[in-house]
Formats: structure tokens, C-alpha cells, sequence
């Protein structure tokens, strides 16, 4: 199996994980006495695992998806994973996790951006 195919199945199993956690954000959130930190986590996963799909599938597309999909794969582990252990442990991930998480998810779009100005990546 390729490098870039390997990448790519990589990048599908994260979009899985990723949308497999907001929805149960989400429903978690919906049991909650004040949901708005899981309603942010689910928030995230649900905004960027659709964007880990496309990246999979524009993989010979677009020259930059496996690093976009690294940086907001990154992004969103960061910031779901700072939020929710403040809500758990009442301790954060580390110092700024959450904003660190959010500007690595402006970077990993602005990647996306990016990479459509490049040319395509040959075959």
C-alpha cells in the first residue's frame, strides 16, 4: 500500500472518530444541566469531520490534504481534548490548549486554501 493511500485511509478512520465523537458530544450535551462545553466539543468535531472526508477523497487533488489533515486533525484533538478535561478533571491539557487548538484548526483550513492555489500534484 502507498504512502499517500495509507495517508488517506488514515485521514478516513480520524473523519469516523472525529464525527463518531461530536455526535456523542452532542447527546451527552443534551443531558446536561449547562451543555455549552460539550455543545463547543461536538461543535468542532461535527465542523471538521466532514473536512477530514473531502481532504481523504481530494487526496490526488489537492497537494496539501495530508498536511491539512494532519494540522486540523491535531486542532481538533487539542481543543476537544482541553475542554473536556476541564470539564472531567478541572484541569486543562496545558496552558492556552483550547486557543492553541483553535488557531491549529484556522491554520489547517488556511492550508486547504492554500493548497488549491498550488498545482495538482502529479500522478
Amino acid at each position: 500500500m502507498a504512502v499517500c493511500e495509507k495517508i488517506s485511509r488514515l485521514t478516513l478512520f480520524m473523519a469516523g472518530i472525529i464525527g463518531a465523537t461530536g455526535i456523542g458530544l452532542a447527546a451527552a450535551a443534551n443531558h446536561l444541566e449547562d451543555p455549552r462545553t460539550f455543545s463547543a466539543a461536538a461543535t468542532v468535531c461535527l465542523a471538521n469531520a466532514p473536512a477530514l472526508l473531502a481532504l481523504s477523497a481530494l487526496r490526488n487533488t489537492l497537494r496539501a490534504a495530508p498536511l491539512a489533515a494532519l494540522v486540523i486533525t491535531l486542532g481538533v484533538v487539542i481543543f476537544t481534548g482541553d475542554l473536556l478535561l476541564r470539564h472531567f478533571y478541572g484541569t486543562r491539557l496545558f496552558p492556552l490548549a483550547a486557543p492553541t487548538g483553535g488557531i491549529t484548526l484556522i491554520i489547517g483550513w488556511l492550508i486547504i486554501a492554500a493548497s488549491a492555489l498550488l498545482p495538482k500534484p502529479q500522478a
